[in-house]
């Protein structure tokens, strides 16, 4: 589990994080000590504003950046409006949205950069919360590649602590919350799953599932590093192996984590294969 705000700071490259920020002077800290952590790890560090202009943002973000301005100029800093990279004629466009941050990542290996760094004012979504939530469930797969991180930041004098929890539950990660990471491969299709899940994280786990059941073949889910898993999480493994009738699902996972699975008759439609936590 990530125990605060500052952890979720120098994230991993495949972390999807909800970050929930109060006000303008936080919003800003964080903005700074997100971009300094990404330009030291040599990331691709985009930042899509909302609040503030490009503009604007830049004029206070360069003074808490060492190096801003040569990072900038270098290209290894980029502002973007929400407005040109999460809608199209005004009206919310995922697809747009997801390009641009896939778009974001092929500047960054052209240029040898180790990944991209994402800082998003997420209160674009402030009026629309069935759309802003369907769209931060959507991007969970690109996570699975792990070359981006991605820290959304949810100010709570605009959105209610409701909508907070709502839109934390489809992030894989959230401060004080249980913490999932994952690493999506393909031919053959596989799986691998770290950290936590439980019911605080659940419904991006759902998320990081349900592409698998399109999978055909032999699937592999890597589950040993999961350090813990609730039952109504591991019900979701079930589901997930039950919607592939024409594939087998292979899950390796802990002794204890294998007794769960056991104990809610997961292995009929699962192929469980205990590995020693030793």
């Amino acid at each position: 589990m990530l125990p605060a705000a500052d952890a979720v700071l120098d994230p991993e490259f495949g972390d999807h994080v909800c970050l929930p920020v109060r006000g303008e002077p936080e919003r800003r800290a964080v903005t700074g000590a997100f971009t300094r952590n990404g330009l030291r790890r040599l990331a691709q560090v985009l930042i899509i504003t909302h609040t503030d202009s490009p503009e604007r943002t830049r004029a206070w973000l360069a003074p808490l950046v060492p190096g801003f301005a040569a990072a900038e100029s270098a290209g290894q800093i980029e502002i973007r409006a929400s407005a040109g990279t999460h809608y199209t004629d005004g009206r919310l466009d995922s697809a747009q949205a997801l390009s641009s941050l896939t778009e974001a990542g092929e500047r960054a290996r052209r240029q040898g950069r180790h990944g991209v760094y994402a800082m998003i004012d997420a209160s674009w979504g402030a009026h629309d919360p069935p759309g802003q939530i369907a769209f931060e469930a959507a991007t969970n797969e690109l996570f699975g590649q792990r070359w981006l991180a991605a820290v959304c930041q949810y100010d709570r004098t605009l959105f209610a602590r409701e909508a907070i929890d709502r839109v934390g539950c489809v992030h894989p990660i959230s401060p004080g919350q249980a913490a999932l990471r994952y690493a999506r491969a393909h031919h053959p299709a596989a799986l691998r799953l770290w950290g936590e899940v439980d019911l605080t994280n659940r419904h991006a786990f759902s998320t990081v599932l349900m592409p698998l059941r399109l999978e055909a073949g032999e699937v592999v889910i890597d589950a040993s590093g999961l350090h813990f898993i609730d039952a109504g999480s591991a019900q979701l493994l079930v589901a997930t192996a039950t919607a592939r009738p024409h594939g087998r699902t292979v899950l390796v996972c802990g002794e204890p984590m294998a007794r769960l699975l056991h104990r809610i008759r997961a292995d009929d439609v699962i192929d469980i294969r205990p590995v020693s936590d030793a």
